[in-house]
């Protein structure tokens, strides 16, 4: 994969795939700042003591990262990081993340055309680097990644902070209503896991409240023309109401796909 370099003041970020175990072990780390310390998650003690988040599917997938390389020697450089799980390595070996949270089938489907599919998931950056020039960077590897792997589609889940989903009933409803992905490509929250995201009528809530709702990262996959899977995840570990992404590649709007054919 490429490294691009983006000067931010006296920054310079670069963005590519973690290499070896001190890559892997530094992403776990940032991991740990942003998802249990910064947004309080619930994670195991003996992980705590380390204050690294992992689990057992970052052996399997590719970790996208953004490294200040204008840091001192020894300072925890890495800054932003994205993990990304290839289909046919998860068909290998435990299936997908997201399907402890969602029916995946209609995007498994044996009647889908040939494809490559891409998830998403653990996307983190430091609160100092949360600019668009980090996401800029990350959306730029990706772009490497799916050119370099014929991704078709890409998925996963993005969340909202807490779990109590009727604090963003606005924005959920809004999502329903107008971003649900088509029902061949729409996956389902799984039963007992989750709530309906319509929980307000359409025309009863103000929508200029509802986008004020939506987390940055939610914005962001909007603008490439991100749809929504089906049902609200709630997540007590990770201390989050999880919607699920669905990115066709070949949907993505024609301004991102500049950015996108630049990288590849």
């Amino acid at each position: 994969m490429t490294a691009y370099a983006h000067p931010v003041n006296a920054r310079r970020l670069t963005v590519r795939l973690a290499r070896d175990a001190a890559d892997l072990d530094a992403v776990q780390h940032l991991r740990w700042r942003v998802f249990f310390e910064e947004m309080g998650a619930q994670g195991d003690p003996a992980l705590a003591a380390l204050r690294c988040d992992a689990d057992p599917y970052d052996a399997l997938c590719d970790h996208l990262l953004v490294v200040d390389e204008s840091l001192p020697e020894g300072a925890d450089a890495v800054v932003g990081t994205y993990r990304l799980l290839r289909e046919s390595v998860a068909r290998a070996h435990s299936g997908f993340y997201s399907a402890g949270e969602y029916d995946l089938a209609p995007l498994l489907a044996d009647g889908a055309q040939q494809r490559e599919l891409l998830e998403l998931g653990r996307s983190c950056v430091l609160p100092d680097y949360r600019t668009s020039a980090t996401i800029s960077l990350l959306w730029r590897g990706i772009a490497d990644y799916i050119n370099a792997h014929r991704i078709t589609l890409m998925f996963g889940c993005a969340s909202f902070a807490g779990t109590d989903p009727a604090l963003y009933a606005p924005a959920l409803s809004w999502l329903y209503h107008n971003h649900l992905a088509e029902a061949d490509q729409r996956p389902r929250v799984l039963d007992g896991k989750g709530v309906s995201m319509e929980l307000l009528p359409r025309g009863s809530y103000d929508e200029r409240q509802a986008l004020f709702q939506l987390p940055p990262l939610v914005k962001g996959y909007l603008r490439v023309g991100a749809k929504f899977g089906e049902g609200a995840y709630i997540d007590h570990a990770f201390n989050t109401v999880d919607v699920c992404v669905v990115m066709p590649v070949e949907m993505i709007s024609t301004r991102y796909a500049t950015r996108f054919s630049v990288a590849a």
